[in-house]
């Protein structure tokens, strides 16, 4: 542990920070799962609902740093591709 205060205090929003954006990483990856689960099951609606909650949590992350935009583009284009696909 540090034994500057500036330095325990950093300690401190150091977990913070990783606590939130360890839980914003799980809710991005369990909303890809539910699109790719939706178009397994060749579920139309329910893969254009998910996809539009996935893309705005994928640009949450782009725009919060928390995923680079590379990524967020990537997985857009994959999970638009699967949800056309159903027809």
């Amino acid at each position: 542990m540090a034994n500057i205060k500036s330095q325990k205090k950093r300690a401190i929003t150091n977990a913070v920070a990783n606590r939130k954006n360890s839980a914003e990483r799980s809710q991005l990856k369990t909303a890809i799962k539910k699109v790719n689960t939706a178009v397994a099951a060749n579920d139309k609606e329910a893969a254009v609902k998910a996809f539009n909650d996935c893309n705005s949590l994928l640009d949450k992350a782009a725009a919060s740093n928390l995923k680079h935009s590379n990524y967020v583009a990537r997985q857009k284009s994959r999970l638009a591709k699967a949800v056309a696909s159903l027809g």
